[in-house]
């Protein structure tokens, strides 16, 4: 009996490690409370920026973009004239602007590559869009071609950037145009789609005269949803097309 005494003293006189833990349970219900109001308050705090240490701020709105002269021009009025003209039952049936296609044939480019590339990017300028560099589809002998070589480039505009393109086609490029007596009236496929050709792409402003290694000439196609040449012609004119007379 004294043996067993003596062992629960020593155990009693026996001081407690100092890395044991607290077991949870033991917190008093204060001090739960104070750190779940701590998390709840720095989840409350705006998030800050990296690097800064400030807030962060809303993003800014995306700007918007100015519509086309000549798309407002056709929804304000033109669209108008036209089912006048042609008495549509449906405003739906009014002719559109579908696409333009603008091509550039690059002969010397059979000798040279580096000539295709150069104007194709000339081409980008002229249009606000990359051109893609067009290649022959089968060999020709009597032109040294072969089938795959890079022989010219074309790109297609569409919606914002055809509208873009058409105004300044109409008030700039064909203006500078050396003699121009105006556009043929009889260029129309049948269809509603009208071609005409430039001689010399240098008339647009974005080309550099001076740096221009070369002259190209180039074929314009518009597309338009006519559904005959009368309807693409009456179209064109309102946009104030220079047809000759």
């Amino acid at each position: 009996m004294a043996d067993t005494e003596d062992k629960k003293a020593k155990k009693a006189d026996k001081p407690q490690r100092a890395d044991k833990k607290p077991d949870k349970a033991e917190k008093p219900a204060k001090a739960q409370k104070a750190e779940k109001g701590d998390k709840a308050a720095q989840a409350a705090k705006p998030a800050e920026k990296a690097g800064d240490g400030k807030a962060g701020k809303p993003a800014a709105a995306p700007e918007q973009r100015v519509p086309a002269r000549l798309k407002v021009q056709f929804d304000q009025s033109i669209r108008g004239k036209l089912a006048e003209q042609f008495a549509y039952k449906n405003r739906m049936q009014t002719p559109l602007l579908d696409k333009i296609v603008i091509n550039m044939g690059i002969g010397e480019g059979v000798a040279d590559r580096k000539k295709v590339e150069s104007a194709a990017a000339d081409l980008g300028l002229i249009a606000g869009q990359k051109a893609v560099i067009t290649k022959a589809r089968k060999s020709i002998a009597t032109y040294k071609v072969r089938a795959g070589q890079a022989i010219g480039c074309k790109v297609t505009l569409r919606k914002a950037r055809m509208y873009e393109f058409l105004d300044r086609l109409i008030n700039i490029a064909l203006p500078r145009v050396r003699d121009f007596r105006g556009l043929s009236p009889k260029s129309f496929d049948g269809r509603g789609n009208y071609t005409l050709g430039i001689k010399e792409h240098i008339v647009f402003p974005e080309i550099d005269y001076d740096k221009a290694a070369d002259i190209w000439g180039m074929d314009i196609t518009v597309c338009t949803t006519a559904r005959n040449d009368d309807e693409a012609r009456a179209l064109l004119t309102a946009f104030n097309f220079p047809f000759r007379q």
